[in-house]
């Protein structure tokens, strides 16, 4: 049977901006997970941090590229989740 990389943990690295660093408490942190996409992490972390925005009003890039939700996260990844920019 192949490893398909399922329930393996891995560390990820995600920066925050605007109101979801003001409730994280923190600009950036490494995570521990096993979190298999951005959707599950993003999951994750809104319940640990009790982030108020839904994952549908983000955008979510890895490795500096926009991506889908159902991207597939891999260990040293860097996820950026992007609340709507507020102004005009």
């Amino acid at each position: 049977m192949q490893d398909t990389g399922q329930d393996a943990a891995k560390t990820i690295h995600v920066q925050y901006y605007a109101l979801l660093r003001e409730e994280a408490g923190t600009t950036s942190a490494y995570y521990y997970t096993f979190a298999e996409t951005a959707k599950a992490l993003y999951d994750e972390l809104r319940a640990e941090h009790g982030f108020s925005l839904a994952s549908e009003k983000l955008k979510v890039a890895i490795n500096n590229e926009f991506k889908s939700w159902d991207t597939e996260l891999k260990a040293d990844d860097q996820v950026v989740f992007i609340p709507p920019v507020a102004g005009g």
